[in-house]
C-alpha cells in the first residue's frame, strides 16, 4: 500500500511538471536574432544594392558577383523587396556570371531565384539562355515550353521555340507551335513560310499551308507563285493555271509567272496556249535566249517545224557566240528529218540530216555539251549525210548555183541550204 502511494505521488509530480508553461527564453532568442538580422540588413542591404549597381554599370563582373552573393546570403529582398527587387537581384547576378563565362554558375543562381519567383518569365528566359550556352538543348527547350505556357500570347517566345524545334528536326512539334502562332496572328508571314517548310521537311503535304497563306494575302504575288509551284510539283497543273493567270493579271511584267504558266499548259498538252504565253513573254524580254529556245521547243513538240526553226534562228541571233542556238537548230533539223525521212533515204533526207549535223558541230565548237546527234550522224555519214556521191548526181542548175536545198513538200519549212565542198566539181 505504501508503494502504491509513493508511485501515485511520483506520477502527480510528473504531470504537474509537464503542465508547467515552458520558459520563454527560446522564443525571446528567436525574436532577438530576427531583430539583429533586420538591423544588419537595414545597415548593409542599401549599401550592398548601391555597390552592386555601381559595379554592374562599370562592368566589373567579379565585384558584381561578390556583392550579389552577399545580398542573396542576407536575403535583402525579404528585408525590403521594393528597395531590393528579387527579380533584379537574381537576373543581374546571373548576367554577371554570364559575362565571366560561368554559365553553370548562372544556371545555379537562376534556379535559386526561381525557387522564390517561379512565375518570373525574365528569369526563365535567362535560364534558357544559360542552357543554350552550355549546349543543354533539351533543358533549353523545356524551359521555353514552360515560358510559352506562362505567356501563351507571346509570339516572339513561340518563334524562339519554333526555331529550337527546327534545329532539332522536331518538325511535328514545330508545326504545333507555328499553328498556335497563326491562331494569334493569321497574317504572320514568317510563321506561314516556316510552317510550309516544316510540313515539307516532316514529309507532310504543305499545299494547304501555301493555299491559306496566299488566300490570306492575295496581293502578295510571291505567295501566289509559291502556291502555284507547289501545285505543279504534284502535277496539279489545271489548279495552278488560274493562280498563275491571276498573278499575271496583277503583274503583267512577271516573267516567272509567264514561264510557269507556259510550262503548265505544256504539261497538259495545250501546246498552242503554251506557245501563246511564251510569245507574250518574248515581248517582255526580247533579248532572252532561253525564251526563244523554249518557244522553239514548244513548236517542235507541236510539229510546227517552220516556227520552231524561226525561233532557233532567233536564239542564234541573240547570242551567236553561244552554242545553244546552233544546238537548237540542229535539234529542229534532226527531229524534222526523223519525222519525214523515207526508206531508203532520199536526197532531201540527206540534206536535212547534213544541216542537223553541221549545226550540232557548230554548237559543240562553241562549247555546247547538251543534246546532240553529231556522233551518230558522223558514224553513219555514208548512209545518212549528203556527200560527194549525191553531188555527182545533182542537177546542173544546182551545180551552177552551188546551193543545195530540199525540194519536197515535207521540207518546205527549210530555208537554209547546203554548200558543196570546194573540191566537189
Amino acid at each position: 500500500m505504501k508503494k502504491v502511494k509513493i508511485l501515485t505521488i511520483f506520477f502527480i509530480a510528473l504531470l504537474l511538471t509537464m503542465c508547467v508553461p515552458p520558459d520563454g527564453s527560446s522564443s525571446q532568442n528567436s525574436a532577438l536574432d530576427k531583430a539583429k538580422l533586420d538591423s544588419l540588413r537595414q545597415l548593409r542591404c542599401p549599401r550592398l544594392m548601391s555597390s552592386a549597381a555601381e559595379y554592374y554599370n562599370n562592368r566589373d563582373w567579379k565585384q558584381t558577383v561578390k556583392i550579389y552573393s552577399e545580398i542573396t546570403s542576407l536575403d535583402c529582398d525579404e528585408w525590403n523587396p521594393l528597395y531590393a527587387p528579387p527579380q533584379e537581384i537574381y537576373q543581374y547576378y546571373a548576367v554577371a556570371y554570364e559575362n565571366l563565362g560561368k554559365f553553370d554558375s548562372s544556371e545555379f543562381v537562376l534556379l535559386d531565384g526561381l525557387q522564390k519567383l517561379p512565375n518570373s518569365i525574365e528569369l526563365r528566359k535567362r535560364l534558357a539562355y544559360s542552357y543554350k550556352r552550355q549546349n543543354k538543348v533539351d533543358r533549353e527547350i523545356i524551359e521555353y515550353e514552360r515560358i510559352v505556357d506562362m505567356a501563351p500570347s507571346d509570339v516572339s517566345i513561340m518563334n524562339d521555340l519554333s526555331n529550337l524545334y527546327k534545329d532539332q528536326n522536331r518538325f511535328d512539334d514545330q508545326i504545333f507551335i507555328l499553328e498556335k502562332i497563326l491562331k494569334i496572328d493569321s497574317n504572320n508571314e514568317i510563321a506561314q513560310s516556316e510552317l510550309a517548310m516544316a510540313f515539307e521537311l516532316s514529309g507532310k503535304d504543305p499545299i494547304d499551308v501555301y493555299r491559306k497563306r496566299y488566300n490570306n494575302n492575295p496581293d502578295n504575288l510571291s505567295y501566289g507563285l509559291d502556291y502555284a509551284e507547289r501545285l505543279v510539283n504534284v502535277d496539279r497543273y489545271d489548279d495552278a493555271i488560274p493562280i498563275l493567270e491571276l498573278v499575271i493579271s496583277k503583274d503583267p511584267s512577271s516573267k516567272l509567272a509567264y514561264k510557269r504558266l507556259a510550262e503548265a499548259f505544256k504539261q497538259i498538252d495545250n501546246l498552242d496556249k503554251a506557245a501563246e504565253i511564251f510569245e507574250s513573254l518574248s515581248k517582255i524580254d526580247p533579248r532572252d535566249i532561253k525564251v526563244a529556245i523554249d518557244l522553239s521547243d514548244v513548236y517542235l513538240d507541236n510539229d510546227q517545224y517552220g516556227k520552231a526553226l524561226r525561233w532557233a534562228d532567233k536564239a542564234v541571233s541573240l547570242k551567236s557566240n553561244n552554242g545553244e542556238g546552233y544546238a537548237q537548230k540542229g535539234k529542229v533539223y534532226y527531229y524534222g528529218w526523223d519525222n519525214f525521212r523515207q526508206n531508203p533515204f532520199t536526197t532531201d533526207d540527206r540534206i536535212i540530216a547534213t544541216l542537223a549535223y553541221t549545226n550540232f558541230v557548230k554548237a559543240e565548237d562553241k562549247g555546247f555539251n547538251g543534246f546532240s546527234k553529231s556522233v551518230w550522224l558522223k558514224e553513219n555519214a555514208k548512209d545518212v549525210l549528203y556527200g560527194k556521191a549525191q553531188w555527182f548526181m545533182a542537177d546542173d542548175k544546182i551545180k551552177r548555183t552551188r546551193k543545195i536545198s530540199p525540194v519536197t513538200k515535207d521540207y518546205e519549212w527549210v530555208i537554209e541550204y547546203l554548200e558543196p565542198e570546194t573540191n566537189w566539181k
